[in-house]
């Protein structure tokens, strides 16, 4: 779960292309990065390797399972790794697209002006639901402010379009919490369904957009019955301090109580 460095990195980030498209690529050159017919960035390949796609299917999410929708991606790519310094062109549409877009030095420059010491994170791809609003609310008990940071990137097939996210996550703040502590950005990034080791790395990119803490509760970034309800909190406990500056807050599940009318 680190680089060669021994820096602390849970998943991979990788380019694959196929075999005929890395033979048309020496190192040395450079390589568009290309989507949807945008070139995107440069990569400088300093390097191509093949890899075993099982052993790092087991490694990164625990299984080699095809119905893991993050095994299946690794089986879907190309059989070659492309390796170098990339050099970005454009942020993808995001910040024309999601007035809520921001960068980490914006986020930070954010919660300098308000004073706050303390943030908490919430990593959400869903519409927030009424467990969502009592952790978040639990959080806002123990830190200055709250970053709601949902996922905006692609997501699995049946996930709810990003836009009508939006339109619940401003409902649910104009009406129900104190809106004058309570940050709401978007983040494009490509869920994995990782479980544990996407914990891990959903705290190092909230860390880096300047928060103290990360909201994970049950099953956080889990997919059917691959990891244990509290793997994603377990994982954290096996982890060096100095590996991070920002915490877990570790939230049991939650349930609507009947004899208190309320959650609990």
């Amino acid at each position: 779960m680190r680089l060669k460095s021994r820096l602390l990195w849970p998943i991979p980030i990788i380019l694959s292309s196929s075999k005929e498209e890395a033979d048309n690529i020496k190192e040395g050159e450079q390589a568009a990065l290309v989507s949807d017919g945008d070139i995107m960035g440069v990569m400088l390949v300093e390097e191509k390797y093949t890899y075993d796609k099982k052993l790092e299917a087991r490694q990164v999410f625990g299984t080699a399972d095809p119905n893991h929708p993050g095994v299946a991606k690794i089986y879907e790519q190309g059989e070659v790794y492309l390796a170098g310094p990339v050099k970005v062109f454009s942020e993808g549409g995001y910040p024309e697209r999601f007035p809520e877009f921001a960068r980490p030095a914006e986020t930070r420059a954010i919660f300098a002006d308000k004073g706050w010491t303390t943030i908490a994170a919430f990593q959400t791809r869903n519409p927030m639901h009424r467990s969502h609003e009592y952790l978040t609310k639990i959080a806002l008990e123990v830190c200055d402010g709250l970053l709601i940071h949902p996922i905006v990137g692609k997501l699995k097939a049946g996930d709810i379009p990003a836009e009508v996210r939006m339109e619940c996550y401003d409902v649910l703040l104009d009406n129900y919490y104190p809106r004058d502590r309570v940050v709401l950005k978007v983040y494009p990034m490509e869920m994995r369904y990782g479980g544990p080791r996407e914990a891990v790395l959903h705290a190092i990119i909230r860390q880096n957009f300047g928060c103290s803490h990360l909201i994970v509760g049950r099953d956080h970034a889990g997919v059917g019955n691959y990891y244990g309800p509290f793997d994603a909190q377990d994982i954290f406990d096996r982890l060096a301090p100095e590996d991070l500056y920002i915490q877990p807050l570790k939230l049991d599940a939650t349930f609507w109580c009947n004899r208190c009318g309320s959650m609990a």
